[in-house]
């Protein structure tokens, strides 16, 4: 079984309200509460029939939402804390994208796509490249084998109840927010 893992320390972060962030909070919840509930299913039913391979796909989507909620929050700290720029993550992402700050504009880019989704900064350990990519659901579009890195919501569940339709001023809060010594310690040691 899995546990939900404690968030609450966000309350209080700067340019997300307590409902939004509670609201989200609660969402997350829900997908590690459906993740313990469809492995149990699993268990009771056979390989091949219709029933089981619904569960199966449903299990993609839920298990997806419940880590990649963890990524979001565990990469969120309030105040914010900058990337060094002596750091091996800011050298990486100044050579892969020319500089930090067409890094900064590409990654916005994403996330102000139309549509539901997650902007995720990405680190291909065989290529020794980073990516910033558009994940539209949570269990398709992933690049197979790659780490993420920093990883935004841009569901409406994110940022709606405080930004309305204005998703570019939720990304200025969350740019605002990151724990780059996260996001750095997940390029220091990439766990696919």
């Amino acid at each position: 079984m899995y546990e939900i893992k404690k968030f609450d320390h966000l309350i209080g972060v700067e340019g997300f309200s307590e409902k939004m962030l509670k609201n989200h909070l609660t969402l997350y919840e829900g997908y590690v509460n459906n993740v313990n509930k469809i492995s149990e299913l699993l268990k009771s039913k056979e390989a091949g029939n219709p029933e089981y391979a619904e569960l199966r796909r449903r299990f993609g989507w839920e298990w997806n939402g419940m880590r990649l909620h963890e990524l979001y929050f565990e990469n969120i700290i309030k105040g914010g804390l900058e990337l060094d720029n002596n750091s091996e993550l800011y050298k990486k992402i100044a050579k892969d994208f020319g500089s930090f700050e067409n890094w900064m504009k590409e990654f916005k880019g994403i996330g102000t796509m139309r549509g539901i989704g997650w902007a995720i900064l990405y680190y291909d350990k065989n290529a020794d490249e980073l990516f910033n990519t558009w994940i539209n659901e949570h269990d398709a579009g992933h690049l197979a084998g790659a780490v993420p890195i920093l990883v935004m919501d841009v569901f409406e569940h994110a940022y709606m109840t405080d930004y309305e339709i204005k998703k570019a001023d939720y990304i200025e809060s969350f740019i605002k927010i990151i724990d780059w010594s996260v996001a750095s310690s997940r390029f220091a040691n990439p766990k696919a």
